[in-house]
């Protein structure tokens, strides 16, 4: 797959006609993190992506355009300035081709792909990690094939084929086999005043890195079956669901069901104050429709923006389970290229958030984290 990809993008400048056109694009980061129960406690680090797109028209409304990228980074860590602890890697971003029209879009190689209704404790989060504490909001993308075709009455149906994909994504604890590929789908239509979809997707499973005696196996057939839905009366309201099924007897890991229901409002006070509610239920159980072994989350985000330059927004999650409070408290000012990003935080020592693997590190206990973006 990815030798395709790379033999597509050096033919297609010598194939093409119409208007076409090279855009380069990029975004510079850099941090400052203090967390008291971080070790070590103080971090600082800096992010660059550079972006190439390239687009072509060509005849009957048809277009074609790619995108290549890399996430170029590096942090560094220290609690007394005498040793420091640091990290760094150059990785491919997104590396993809894509053939479109009004109607439908075909599109090939490293590539994010998202969905769902729900807007941050996210059952259908199944191929990315975005975290809502992350102000860039970053996440891998998968290497696989999408098509998507868009019906006039806005049914749309989507159905991808991925490959040599290993880490695991999502929700996911265990990695993908490589080798395997994985497919599935998903149908979304119009509910009158919202709409609705179901989601499928099947993968292979593979344990034998785990260390996790006796399941072992490189070859664990799963299925995972989705449903959202979003309604728009008066408030927001939002409805995602997910159950994933592992083919073999892992004890506590063959069924894992999510369930999430959240209501959001935009409040007309100033220029507007949004609120929005969400409560997530995670069972993970040996028998199927058990309910057993489970935990619950309440999330709260207000967001306000206050003049033409400045956000301000705040998060607070409850584990209803471990009796833990988390909160985060941000502030946003933007110019016209470049983001300044201060965030307070103050969470249990053991951050153990759902879906904010990427956080876990710099955001227990108490603390706080500076960020500068510059666009290009």
């Amino acid at each position: 797959m990815r030798r395709i990809i790379s033999i597509l993008f050096i033919l297609i400048p010598l194939v093409s006609y119409g208007q076409e056109g090279f855009d380069f694009s990029g975004q510079f980061s850099s941090f400052i993190n203090y967390s008291s129960d971080n070790e070590p406690p103080l971090w600082g680090g800096a992010r660059y992506i550079p972006e190439l797109n390239y687009g072509i028209a060509l005849k009957n409304d048809l277009l074609i355009d790619m995108e290549i990228s890399a996430n170029i980074f590096g942090n560094a860590g220290t609690g007394n300035f005498k040793t420091f602890r640091s990290s760094g890697k150059i990785k491919p971003y997104r590396g993809w081709l894509r053939l479109s029209s009004e109607q439908f879009e075909l599109r090939a190689g490293l590539q994010k792909l998202n969905f769902g209704s729900a807007n941050i404790l996210r059952p259908l989060m199944w191929f990315d990690q975005l975290d809502p504490t992350d102000p860039l909001q970053l996440t891998d993308g998968v290497w696989g094939l999408l098509g998507r075709y868009y019906f006039l009455n806005n049914v749309n149906i989507w159905a991808w084929g991925l490959y040599g994909n290993k880490n695991p994504m999502g929700w996911e604890f265990v990695p993908s086999n490589k080798k395997i590929p994985e497919y599935g789908g998903r149908v979304q239509f119009p509910i009158g005043i919202g709409e609705m979809a179901f989601t499928y997707h099947h993968r292979v499973a593979d344990m034998s890195e785990l260390d996790m005696p006796p399941y072992d196996s490189t070859r664990i057939p799963e299925d995972k079956f989705g449903f959202d839905t979003k309604i728009d009366k008066v408030v927001g309201f939002t409805l995602e669901g997910s159950y994933t099924w592992k083919h073999e007897d892992l004890e506590y890991f063959t069924h894992t069901y999510l369930l999430n229901a959240g209501v959001d409002y935009t409040f007309p006070v100033g220029q507007g104050l949004y609120a929005g509610y969400e409560h997530l239920l995670y069972f993970a159980d040996k028998e199927q429709f058990a309910f057993e072994q489970g935990t619950r989350f309440s999330l709260l985000t207000l967001n306000y923006t206050v003049g033409l330059l400045d956000n301000i927004s705040t998060m607070m999650y409850y584990d209803w389970t471990n009796d833990n409070l988390y909160s985060f408290l941000s502030w946003q000012r933007r110019y016209d290229n470049i983001m300044l990003h201060f965030m307070g935080f103050w969470n249990p020592p053991a951050f153990e958030l759902p879906s904010q693997q990427s956080s876990s590190n710099f955001f227990a206990g108490k603390g706080f984290q500076i960020m500068f973006v510059f666009n290009h």
